[in-house]
C-alpha cells in the first residue's frame, strides 16, 4: 500500500478491509477479503483500474478468476495457480516430478498411517499441515513424541480445520533458511531481491511459529552466484511446470529455502507478497511498483527494468501479549508521532480509537518498525532506536531479528 501510493500514476486507493494505517493513505473499505462478490461489486462502482490481491484466503477462493471473468484488471495467480501455496501436498509433488530441488517428503490423508510412518522415523522430523495455516501449520520435531503431538493436533483436534485433512512429513534440512522472490506473467521471470524472515515468537528461534515477527534484506550470505542458481533451478523451473501442468502462474512467486551443504533446496512456495518479508523488500524497489504489475497482468514483463536499491532493509514486528495464541486488543499505541523521519511504520493488527489521533492494538501483528540503511546493521540500529519509543500494554517484539556476529546471522 505504501508502495503503490508512491507512484505517480496513482489518483486513489481503496483497501478492504484496512486498519488505521492505510487510512491515512487511503480509503477504507469494511469488507471482508474473502467477500468476492462485494469486493467485485465495489470495484465496478468505483471503476477501478487496477486490484491487487494481498491475502492468500481470497486468492485460494478464486478471486482473481472472478475478477478476470468480469473484466477488472487484477494482479494476483488463479485458484488453480495458487494451489502451489493453498496445497502443501501439490507443492512437492510438482516439485519431485519437475526435478525441482526439495526435502524428501511423504504425505498422508489417514491419521494412523501417518502416525505408524512418524514412529519408523529419526528426529528431528517436519510435520505440515496440507493446507492454509496463517503461517502456523509447520512443527519441526525434535522428538517423535512431539511429531506425534502435532499430528494428532493436526489431525485429530483440526487445530487447521480442513487444512489437516492432509499432512506432509519430511525431512528436515538443515542449513541458512530464506526466502526468494519473482516477479512472473508465467513466460518472463524477474528475480526481487531476497530475505531472512524469523517464525518463532521469541529471541533465539523458541516458541511456536507466527507469521513473522521481522525480516531483513538483503541475506549477507546470498551471493549474484547463488542467486542466479536459485533463478534457474528453483524459480524459472517452478513456473514452467506450473504452465506445463495448465496452471499458467502470473503475479508474485515467493519461494521459501533452505541453503544446504548440497545447495539451494525449496522448501515451500507463496503465492503473494508475503509480509515481513515484502515489508524489508519493497522498500528497496526503485523502479515504479504499477509499472511492473501492468507488466505482469499484460504478459510483458520482459519490457521492463526493474531496478532495486543496494541498501539494506529491517523490519521488525511488535506484537500482543499471547500472540501466536490469544491476546487481548484495544490497547491505545503511543509514540507513533515521536519517530526518526525516515523510520517507516507499516500497520498490521490496529484500528483507528474514538479520541482523536488514537491508534489501537487491534490484532495479533500489531506493527512492522522497517528502517533502511548502507549496511544491515545501521538499519537494525535505527529499527531498535525507534521501537523504544513505541509502546502499547502487553507488546513485544524479538530483540535479535537481524543480528549477524562473525559473518553468521543468529537465524
Amino acid at each position: 500500500m505504501w508502495k503503490l501510493a508512491q507512484s505517480p500514476k496513482v489518483n486513489e486507493i481503496y483497501i478492504a478491509p484496512g486498519n488505521a494505517g492505510t487510512a491515512q493513505i487511503a480509503q477504507n473499505l469494511d469488507i471482508k477479503p474473502t467477500d468476492i462478490e462485494s469486493l467485485a461489486k465495489i470495484a465496478r462502482e468505483k471503476k477501478i483500474d487496477l486490484t491487487i490481491v494481498g491475502p492468500e484466503a481470497p486468492l485460494a477462493e478464486g478471486i482473481v478468476d472472478h475478477f478476470q471473468n468480469t473484466g477488472i484488471p487484477i494482479f494476483g495467480p488463479t485458484k488453480q495457480a495458487t494451489q502451489i501455496e493453498s496445497s502443501k501436498v501439490f507443492a512437492k509433488e510438482l516439485m519431485q516430478k519437475y526435478n525441482i530441488p526439495c526435502a524428501r517428503s511423504v504425505s498422508f490423508s489417514e491419521y494412523t498411517r501417518a502416525k505408524e510412518y512418524i514412529k519408523q522415523q529419526t528426529p528431528p522430523i517436519v510435520v505440515k499441515a496440507d493446507g492454509l495455516a496463517a503461517g502456523k501449520g509447520v512443527t519441526v520435531a525434535d522428538s517423535i513424541p512431539q511429531a506425534l503431538n502435532t499430528l494428532s493436533n493436526i489431525m485429530e483436534a483440526r487445530a487447521f480445520g480442513a487444512a489437516g485433512d492432509k499432512v506432509l512429513i519430511e525431512e528436515c534440512l538443515s542449513g541458512k533458511e530464506m526466502s526468494s522472490f519473482a516477479f512472473t506473467d508465467g513466460k518472463s521471470v524477474v528475480p526481487m531481491v531476497s530475505a531472512c524472515d524469523y517464525k518463532p515468537v521469541f529471541d533465539g528461534d523458541q516458541g511456536p511459529n507466527t507469521g513473522g515477527m521481522g525480516s531483513y534484506s538483503p541475506p549477507h550470505f546470498y551471493s549474484p552466484t547463488l542467486a542466479k542458481t536459485v533463478n534457474k533451478t528453483i524459480l524459472e523451473p517452478t513456473v514452467k511446470a506450473m504452465g506445463t501442468e495448465g496452471r499458467p502462474y502470473q503475479g508474485v512467486l515467493y519461494g521459501g529455502l533452505m541453503i544446504t551443504n548440497d545447495g539451494a533446496k525449496a522448501l515451500e512456495f507463496n503465492a503473494r507478497f508475503g509480509d515481513p518479508e515484502a515489508q524489508v523488500t519493497l522498500p528497496l524497489l526503485k523502479t515504479d511498483l504499477v509499472d511492473i504489475l501492468l507488466a505482469v497482468i499484460n504478459g510483458k514483463l520482459d519490457q521492463i527494468n526493474v531496478e532495486w536499491s543496494q541498501d539494506a532493509c529491517v523490519g521488525v514486528v511488535m506484537a500482543s501479549a499471547g500472540y501466536p495464541g490469544s491476546y487481548k486488543t484495544g490497547f491505545p499505541i503511543t509514540g507513533l508521532d515521536n519517530l526518526d523521519k525516515d523510520i517507516l511504520v507499516l500497520h498490521a493488527g490496529t484500528k483507528i480509537g474514538s479520541e482523536p489521533g488514537q491508534v489501537l492494538a487491534s490484532g495479533g501483528r500489531v506493527l512492522t518498525v522497517v528502517a533502511m540503511g548502507k549496511t544491515i546493521a545501521e538499519a537494525r540500529q535505527k529499527v531498535y532506536l525507534n521501537l523504544l519509543r513505541i509502546h502499547f500494554e502487553g507488546c513485544h517484539y524479538r530483540k535479535d531479528i537481524a543480528l549477524v556476529k562473525e559473518g553468521k546471522s543468529c537465524h
